[in-house]
């Protein structure tokens, strides 16, 4: 007779410590985890080309307390919903990514959502150093999509343009200067909220969860 394989544990993330495991509430927790990202990308330091915003932040976040699959069909809603024409991109942009200077970085907030919620899943936010980490892998993500497109829509510019804005026509220049240098205090900054977040929560929850009965 052959034994059946024992099932694989599931991954829990911090939703599921939360809120039972169930369709109706995790279609609700996706609409969430977009809603944040739609309200922290309104927090606004209006830079050109690419604006400091907080739905960096809330990406990595609802990656990490969604885990995988749900963070990232987060990102996907509110990507859709953005192009679409609502107004909830960074500073109440909307419509097609086509030509934005920052559309790259959206497309990646989906992958990035992704990435830092397999780590998630496989308890990387329950310790500060690896949680930093988590954090920052998702960030290089980000910067993985949005820095080529950056480059790709700076191409496009005139010399005077670019002369105008950066101070020279080196398009890679321009990218680093005007996708990367700005964030990495912020995004720095981001991971370690986030490193000492989500560890301290998991440790109050753990407290919360009701000890086993005196035999």
């Amino acid at each position: 007779m052959t034994a059946l394989a024992p099932t694989a544990p599931r991954r829990l993330v911090l939703a599921d410590r939360v809120f039972p495991r169930h369709l109706a509430i995790s279609a609700i927790e996706i609409v969430a985890g977009a809603g944040l990202t739609a309200l922290l990308a309104q927090l606004v330091i209006p830079l050109w080309p690419v604006p400091i915003t907080g739905q960096t932040f809330a990406v990595l976040f609802v990656g990490a307390t969604l885990g995988s699959v749900r963070g990232a069909l987060a990102m996907g809603l509110y990507l859709v919903v953005g192009v679409l024409g609502a107004p909830i991109f960074a500073a109440g942009g909307s419509g097609s990514l086509i030509g934005s200077t920052s559309g790259g970085f959206v497309i990646g907030f989906v992958v990035a959502a992704f990435a830092t919620g397999f780590l998630a899943e496989r308890q990387w936010d329950r310790k500060v150093l690896r949680t930093f980490v988590a954090f920052a892998a998702g960030t290089v993500i980000m910067y993985a999509f949005g820095l080529p497109w950056l480059y790709a829509v700076l191409s496009t510019f005139d010399a005077a343009t670019m002369t105008q804005y950066f101070g020279t026509t080196d398009v890679f220049a321009a990218t680093i200067q005007g996708g990367l240098v700005p964030f990495l205090v912020g995004d720095t900054v981001k991971a370690i909220l986030a490193a000492v977040l989500l560890p301290v929560t998991w440790k109050l929850l753990a407290r919360r969860a009701p000890k086993p009965a005196a035999e």
